[in-house]
């Protein structure tokens, strides 16, 4: 699905607790949300979140953490933290994303920080992320729904995703200050075009995703001076 037509049904949903409250006529009564952010990013770690928010203390504004200015965000994740049952929030490194790949580095996010909960959730809602491939066997079993625009759509989720995007934007400020030519703090390492010039210019840092494109471009190897009729 194009990135265009996504971002407009995305915007169509209603953040509410469907979901949950059907979990719950079915016998559940942890149920977590999941969430990751960066998965995108050209730079730095993706980040992803675990939250099991509780019903007797609700939070109003809770929404897909991209519909919401920084500020906002920030308020309602110091809100989810004070009030939700149990949350955790994991980080994977540029070099595991490498490893790995995007995909599956954010599905053992995912995985970690639910499997940090306490207390464990008997039920898992996604943001269209199965957290189990076929045959695989996991180490924890969760039961889980993935949800298509899930953080758009399910309180728990959207409260992830602002956990995850918190997180990392923070994260993505204290890079900026050691690398302030990417400007990270302004384009969170995403492909912006001021970031791509800096990264035409200096070439990748450290905290790149070296198997990302355009960054493994400047990672090519130099053609020696001979081949450009240079004489030694």
């Amino acid at each position: 699905m194009p990135l265009e037509r996504a971002a407009r049904e995305a915007k169509d949903y209603t953040c509410t607790r469907l979901f949950e409250a059907q979990a719950l006529r079915q016998g559940c009564r942890l149920i977590a949300g999941c969430d990751e952010a960066g998965r995108g990013s050209l730079l730095g770690p993706l980040y992803a979140a675990a939250v099991i928010l509780d019903p007797e203390k609700p939070i109003r504004g809770v929404d897909d953490s991209k519909k919401l200015t920084p500020e906002v965000r920030s308020a309602l994740a110091i809100e989810i933290r004070e009030k939700a049952v149990a949350f955790q929030v994991v980080a994977v490194p540029a070099t595991e994303i490498d490893e790995l790949n995007v995909y599956e580095a954010s599905r053992q996010a995912m995985l970690r920080a639910l499997a940090d909960l306490i207390p464990a959730p008997d039920f898992v809602l996604t943001d269209a992320m199965p957290l189990e491939r076929r045959g695989e066997v996991l180490a924890v079993r969760f039961p889980h729904l993935a949800i298509i625009h899930g953080d758009a759509r399910s309180v728990s989720i959207a409260a992830a995703s602002i956990l995850a995007k918190v997180a990392r934007d923070a994260h993505l400020e204290e890079l900026d200050r050691l690398y302030p030519q990417y400007q990270l703090a302004r384009n969170k390492g995403y492909g912006t075009p001021d970031h791509l010039e800096a990264l035409a210019r200096y070439g990748p840092c450290p905290e790149h995703r070296k198997t990302f494109q355009p960054v493994k471009d400047y990672l090519l190897p130099l053609f020696p001076l001979t081949t450009c009729g240079v004489r030694e």
